[in-house]
């Protein structure tokens, strides 16, 4: 499979970020990561959900469109690999989640005047575990603004991306089950999993692997 733009998702504790590192160091590919640990309204949103719901995705979606922007419109997807560890559309997953119905209009109204002009990734992989291995991931990286985390914020970032898979007609995403897999410190699962993501031949909508 020819790749030139590649997405890695996942909920929070996959090990996302780590993945296309590694990639990104393999294949000397341009890396795209989220900057969300500078986002000020993020501790205070852990905190107190209501109050701080809404202008924490409105930043989120300012920031994750400028970064995008400027890293893909100045990039030559036609010869060169870039990585990134979020997708644009993650606004909307994580907003669906966290914002009250009339709220989620009006920033649904927002995000849809942008999204259009955002590029879309060749093949986008979501890595799947278990709420309850994110939970324990989640406490040992020790990230003091994240151990407010609940089971239930989890299950419904879940939920809303098989939503959004559902839903996906054009774009090629490869749902991989990892909760067997420990590509971070284990070199032969890495192998199999970045093999597993170019290799396969992958078709427009849902692709599921199970280790």
């Amino acid at each position: 499979m020819d790749l030139r733009y590649l997405v890695i998702e996942g909920n929070i504790g996959t090990g996302k970020t780590s993945l296309c590192l590694k990639i990104a160091e393999q294949r000397s590919a341009k890396i795209i990561l989220e900057q969300f640990a500078d986002n000020p309204f993020l501790p205070k949103f852990y905190k107190d959900p209501d109050r701080y719901s809404f202008p924490l995705e409105l930043s989120f979606l300012a920031d994750r469109y400028n970064q995008l922007k400027k890293n893909l419109d100045n990039f030559d997807l036609f010869s060169e690999l870039v990585v990134a560890d979020y997708f644009f559309m993650k606004s909307l997953i994580f907003s669906s989640s966290t914002l009250q119905e009339d709220e989620y209009r009006l920033y649904r109204q927002l995000f849809d005047i942008i999204y259009g002009s955002l590029p879309k990734p060749d093949l986008y992989v979501y890595l799947h575990k278990s709420v309850d291995k994110l939970m324990e991931n989640i406490k040992i990286r020790g990230r003091e603004y994240e151990q407010n985390i609940t089971y239930d914020y989890l299950k419904n970032i879940e939920n809303g991306y098989f939503k959004f898979f559902k839903q996906q007609k054009e774009l090629k995403i490869l749902v991989v089950d990892t909760n067997l897999l420990d590509f971070v410190n284990n070199e032969d699962d890495y192998i199999s999993l970045v093999n597993t993501i170019f290799d396969g031949d992958y078709v427009k909508g849902i692709n599921r692997i199970v280790f």
